[in-house]
């Protein structure tokens, strides 16, 4: 039985990789920091499951304690100030959390057992004012926000260790990708609660920054996979998860509006320019040949059905409530 640690356990990616993990027989350890307030509501359901150790990726002894209780075969680094627009507002603790977060756990890592093998989380926002369309492993990369350029801080130092003392790390340059499990202040999940809410006639409109900026969207459970498939290759190596479509917000809260049987949704959106980026990202779009080359990875759900799932789950979510 393997051993797995992941950092973000309660996010979505984390929650989604620790199911994947389990169904494939690992034992699996998160890490959450310590706070008045739980949340947990991506992993209630693996409660009995999992372990969780507490730890904050701005310490690096309490990460080297983590490990050294739950002694991993594979760690996942998915721990982060993950909110692109908040990382302008708190731009110190974003770059201390997510970029020199990587660097303390990789010290953990060589300090404690450097044979563990160890995944990065990095981010098409890495790419930011494209300079190649779609961007591969290849192309330079131009950040244009304090979560981009801290990610890219982690990126850099990941490969660094790799080469610096043949540390199986690599990193997964993963564009965007959404669930059900996505938070509120996402502007994907945003639209998907709005939309129900507009529906059950609980809410009268959306209120949005820029409606044109273009995304590849993925859907987060094919997304672990991917990150899952890296750890078993032979060699350490970063590869490109994406689709390889870009789609528009408005392409979003078209297909969301026309989900629930409403066409003309115009009406029931406000922009507010507090919601818009001091630097915007036009369009993120990716070329994943490489990891369907070396490792048979592709997308196995189209943005219409992410789109979908998204506002179906939230529809039952508030009848529920």
């Amino acid at each position: 039985m393997k051993t797995a640690f992941i950092t973000g356990i309660n996010g979505m990616d984390g929650s989604h990789l620790a199911d994947l993990l389990l169904t494939k027989g690992y034992k699996v350890y998160g890490m959450e920091r310590r706070s008045s307030n739980a949340n947990d509501i991506n992993t209630k359901h693996l409660k009995d499951k999992i372990t969780i150790l507490n730890g904050d990726m701005t310490d690096q002894n309490s990460l080297l304690r983590c490990l050294k209780e739950c002694n991993p075969d594979e760690v996942y680094n998915l721990a982060a100030q993950s909110f692109v627009g908040e990382s302008w507002n708190t731009p110190e603790h974003t770059s201390n959390v997510t970029g020199l977060g990587v660097l303390r756990i990789l010290e953990a890592i060589r300090e404690f057992n450097p044979k563990i093998k160890f995944y990065q989380a990095s981010s098409s926002e890495m790419f930011g004012r494209m300079v190649e369309n779609p961007a591969k492993e290849s192309t330079p990369f131009y950040p244009r926000s304090p979560y981009g350029v801290a990610k890219l801080y982690g990126h850099w130092i990941t490969k660094n260790y790799r080469e610096s003392y043949d540390m199986f790390a690599c990193s997964g340059i993963l564009f965007n990708h959404e669930s059900e499990r996505r938070g509120i202040e996402f502007v994907t999940r945003k639209i998907s609660d709005g939309v129900a809410k507009i529906k059950l006639g609980l809410e009268d409109h959306i209120t949005l920054g820029n409606l044109d900026a273009k995304r590849d969207w993925g859907y987060a459970p094919d997304y672990v996979e991917a990150m899952w498939m890296m750890l078993q290759q032979d060699n350490p190596e970063d590869y490109v998860i994406s689709t390889g479509e870009t789609h528009s917000i408005r392409d979003f809260l078209s297909e969301a509006f026309n989900h629930v049987g409403i066409e003309d949704w115009s009406q029931y959106i406000k922009q507010d320019p507090r919601f818009m980026r001091p630097a915007e990202v036009d369009v993120l779009r990716g070329d994943y040949t490489k990891a369907k080359e070396e490792m048979e990875w592709v997308p196995q759900t189209n943005f219409k059905e992410l789109v979908k799932k998204m506002v179906d789950n939230d529809l039952e979510l508030l009848k529920n409530a």
